[in-house]
């Protein structure tokens, strides 16, 4: 039997997903061991009393096709083919549509049967699973994996204005079940707030939004009817959804970029002669 743990001891299981012909593994690393510098070593030591530790996906296919985003592949084993996902018909739109937003012009497709395991990171993994016809958009660089029967595309945002105010990018990722899903977040589940919207309104200061409901209607405004509303509040513009879905909302996103901004080393300015 396969199994993408192999002869590694310090690696556990820590969730099973399994729909179809496609299960999921997702392992992490309970001690890296192979430190040779102290200072790493000390860093690293840190990092494991935080459960900061690498984790991995390992994908089981049986006669089933999985959508990988690029670079994501470590390696695979069995019966397993690998094409590219680009045919004439949609070069040119992925290359006009990656030329705007960076996005990768293709994302390689994996079918067959065998195991196929996805590259580390000390990000977390969010697995779910789409009911038919469910579309959600993603933020910028979450998607990582997919079942084949899981449509995914490059979805652009309804006005350049809710691009660019809001800070979202003007294309995310749509993505449109049946199918698991796998993301890679910033932040644990734990850390992620699910709010259902039953034709109701979200308003939201600051984009840490990373999940929503594709039907749902979103756009920027101000906090208040008035400027001099907003300057009394002290909020400027704020992202809105309206209608029936579901936002996942990671407000820790905003402590964590404050502490990274609050460590780096303060710039020193270099006097000129």
């Amino acid at each position: 039997m396969r199994t993408a743990i192999g002869t590694r001891e310090n690696m556990r299981v820590l969730e099973e997903f399994e729909s179809g012909g496609l299960r999921v593994e997702v392992l992490e690393y309970e001690k890296l061991c192979g430190l040779t510098d102290v200072s790493m070593a000390q860093a690293v030591y840190f990092m494991e009393q935080q459960h900061i530790r690498p984790r991995q996906v390992a994908l089981y296919l049986n006669n089933e096709k999985v959508t990988v985003n690029r670079g994501a592949m470590s390696y695979f084993q069995g019966n397993l083919q690998m094409v590219s996902g680009v045919t004439v018909g949609n070069a040119l739109g992925r290359m006009l549509r990656g030329a705007v937003t960076g996005e990768q012009m293709s994302q390689p497709e994996y079918t067959g049967t065998g195991l196929l395991v996805l590259e580390p990171s000390f990000k977390h993994f969010l697995v779910l699973e789409l009911a038919p016809g469910e579309r959600v958009i993603v933020d910028d660089g979450m998607f990582f994996c997919a079942q084949g029967s899981v449509g995914v595309r490059a979805a652009a945002q309804r006005t350049l204005s809710s691009a660019a105010l809001g800070g979202e990018s003007l294309f995310q990722t749509e993505l449109t079940g049946p199918g698991i899903i796998i993301l890679e977040s910033p932040v644990p589940m734990d850390e992620i707030d699910v709010i259902d919207l039953e034709n109701d309104t979200l308003r939201v200061d600051g984009n840490f939004a990373v999940l929503r409901s594709a039907n749902l209607d979103f756009t920027v405004e101000r906090s208040a009817k008035t400027l001099i509303g907003s300057a009394v509040s002290g909020e400027g513009l704020v992202n809105v959804y309206r209608g029936t879905g579901q936002v996942w909302l990671a407000p820790t996103l905003k402590v964590y970029a404050g502490l990274s901004a609050s460590l780096r080393p303060p710039v020193t300015p270099t006097k000129k002669d």
